[in-house]
């Protein structure tokens, strides 16, 4: 701090310091009109500085002051500038000021040189630059945020006036940058204090309540209903009764010494991801604080990589309301999901790519609802997006997991969806964005399961049916701009059986008509066109007595399978996009005891297109052991050749 008589005399010499001020811009003005508007402008610094004594200790703390963000302070001369920088910057001003006038005077154009901060180069460039950030001019705004971003030399405090100044346009931009500095993004806001006896769950409870409970979908109520129970069951468990676990499974009770308030959260938290998908609901939680919440959450469990790509999940949604951006920003979500994006796992990167792409509304134009995760490009990119490769998984498959690089024999009832972050990396994101970089490469994630005792969401089963889904995946692909580029489809399993249903139901929709028209190629993976053995087997009695809607529509000779499967030909007979199809030829593991191929090599022959056997088993035919192997460089050769006119050199 500055003492008082330091204070005293920095005001005075200050004081003096305008006042001899006002004096040469008294006399250049004069010179000015003398003149007729020739300014003629010689100072000496050196000699101005000599005139004023002053303690410049004083003024170096004084200039320190101007930096609010600042992490660490130096009185280095060579540094701060003193009186010769507020010297520089009151003369600059004058000038400023003459030329101003004159130029109205004589109705001449103002050179806009003069408008920049007369200061060092390198502050200059860091206001310039800003000025540029928030230009009505696109290309000089986007150009300002890369060169903000390539900024790596800079000293704490201009990462944080950039922090602070910056728009919101411009922050979420630098977010989107690849390999940027987290300075220039100011951390979250404090959150007010919480009773320590107050539990978090409690405050999730009291969100869930407050937003609408009636006239619901479905599975929105059965996930409240669940979050609400379950968060209920902690009061029992404190005052030592039963806490019942009414998850995915028959409902068990045990007598607990601590509450599990991890899954009472993740109860509260899939709920909200449901509400999520409401936008009326979006705006509930945010007007609940429920922002805020979520950020106390996110900060509280930062072990907790389910709760917080659950929390990214919401965050996600909620970008999809351009209303609620703002919200979002002042939250401080924009710093977190910066550096989410670095995580070295390909989950939790996605989460926050998605998020970070649906506030970007000046380089991004499509949305990405939940459940579509572009892999590349997940950053800001001046390379051009010539065509899209959407993947789409299959039975007990998922958005990331299905597509890594092949590890250990799996089970295929063995927890296959556990661990996600320990899973090899994802070579869509890694060797196809490398080989083909001007590729937007999609993966979407739907729920499938054996049993419907395993069904995240058991209400109305028709939901789980491919028809469903495929109506429900058509339209998000279309917010996700799928159709407005060439498209090849890549598959795997069940999810062959749903490209071609939605392919045949957008050739029946004017709407849809872009899909159909750009579809250039399809990959099928062990795709059972005419049924799976598995649908046949009783595992055990849970998938005896329960067999879920996708397992029952995988039957043999099924007359649904044989109806979609006589629709695609007929659909695709006066088409011109081609088929790669690939078969299994090792059993897979089901269980403990059993050995079978789930999709024989009959059932993978579509009738068009081109067939080729794979030694490997059902869940690895989808999953090449490294990049020179068969399987992968096959399917880029594909890739290549449908899209030769759009990638090629």
């Amino acid at each position: 701090m500055i003492s008082v008589m330091h204070t005293t005399l920095f005001d005075m010499n200050f004081s003096s310091f305008q006042g001899k001020i006002a004096k040469v811009t008294g006399s250049l003005i004069l010179g000015f009109l003398l003149s007729r508007g020739f300014v003629f402008l010689t100072y000496e610094v050196l000699s101005l500085k000599k005139l004023l004594q002053i303690d410049t200790q004083a003024i170096h703390q004084e200039k320190l002051k101007s930096y609010v963000y600042i992490r660490t302070t130096s009185l280095n001369p060579s540094e701060y500038q003193g009186i010769t920088y507020h010297a520089r910057k009151e003369i600059h001003k004058a000038v400023r000021k003459i030329l101003e006038t004159e130029a109205k005077i004589f109705r001449r154009p103002f050179n806009e040189q003069f408008s920049t901060f007369d200061g060092e180069d390198h502050e200059c460039a860091l206001w310039l630059l800003l000025k540029r950030s928030q230009s009505e001019d696109k290309e000089v705004r986007l150009q300002a945020v890369q060169d903000l971003a390539n900024n790596s030399h800079w000293h704490d405090y201009q990462y944080g006036t950039v922090a602070q100044t910056c728009d919101q346009r411009t922050a979420i931009g630098l977010a989107r940058s690849k390999d940027i500095d987290l300075r220039f993004f100011l951390p979250p806001p404090p959150l007010p204090k919480i009773k320590n006896d107050y539990p978090i769950e409690d405050e999730l409870r009291l969100l869930l309540v407050s937003l609408p409970q009636t006239g619901l979908d479905p599975c929105v109520q059965y996930f409240t209903s669940l979050a609400l129970r379950e968060s209920s069951q902690t009061l029992a468990a404190q005052r030592g009764g039963l806490w019942c676990f009414g998850g995915n499974g028959l409902p068990y009770c045990e007598t607990l010494s601590k509450i599990p308030s991890e899954t009472v959260e993740l109860f509260c938290l899939q709920a909200l991801v449901q509400h999520s998908k409401v936008s009326s609901h979006c705006d509930k939680i945010e007007a609940k604080g429920g922002l805020q919440l979520l950020q106390r959450i996110y900060q509280l469990r930062k072990d907790s990589a389910k709760i917080q790509r659950n929390i990214i999940r919401i965050i996600g949604n909620m970008a999809l309301d351009e209303r609620l951006h703002s919200s979002i920003v002042r939250a401080g979500w924009v710093s977190v999901l910066a550096e989410v994006m670095k995580s070295p796992h390909v989950i939790q990167s996605s989460h926050a790519s998605r998020a970070l792409a649906n506030l970007d509304r000046d380089t991004v134009k499509e949305k990405y609802p939940d459940g579509v995760y572009v892999l590349h490009p997940q950053y800001r990119s001046s390379q051009p997006i010539r065509a899209d490769i959407l993947f789409v998984h299959g039975l007990l498959g998922a958005a990331f997991k299905t597509w890594r690089q092949q590890d250990i024999d799996r089970r295929l009832d063995k927890k296959a969806s556990e661990g996600e972050e320990d899973y090899s990396q994802c070579w869509p994101k890694t060797w196809l964005a490398s080989d083909c970089p001007a590729l937007r490469i999609i993966s979407v994630e739907y729920d499938t399961h054996l049993s419907d005792w395993k069904a995240k969401c058991p209400v109305e089963a028709h939901r789980k049916s491919i028809a469903y889904r495929s109506n429900e995946l058509l339209d998000k692909l279309r917010a996700a701009g799928i159709g407005d580029r060439p498209l090849v489809w890549v598959s795997h399993s069940m999810g062959g059986l749903l490209v071609k249903k939605m392919l045949v139901d957008a050739s029946k929709n004017p709407e849809m008509d872009k899909i159909v028209n750009n579809t250039r190629g399809i990959i099928f993976y062990s795709v059972p066109h005419h049924g799976s053995q598995l649908a046949e087997y009783s595992i055990n009695a849970r998938y005896l007595l329960f067999p879920s809607v996708e397992v029952k529509e995988l039957s043999k000779d099924s007359p649904a399978l044989k109806e979609l499967n006589d629709d695609f030909l007929s659909f695709a007979k006066d088409k011109t996009f081609s088929v790669l199809s690939f078969a299994e030829t090792l059993p897979t593991h089901i269980g403990s005891m059993i050995k079978l191929h789930v999709v024989p090599l009959e059932s993978a022959k579509l009738g068009i297109g081109d067939l080729i056997p794979v030694d490997v088993n059902h869940l690895n035919i989808c999953k090449p052991k490294k990049k020179d192997a068969f399987l992968y460089q096959r399917t880029l050769k594909f890739i290549q050749d449908v899209l030769a006119q759009e990638i090629g050199d």
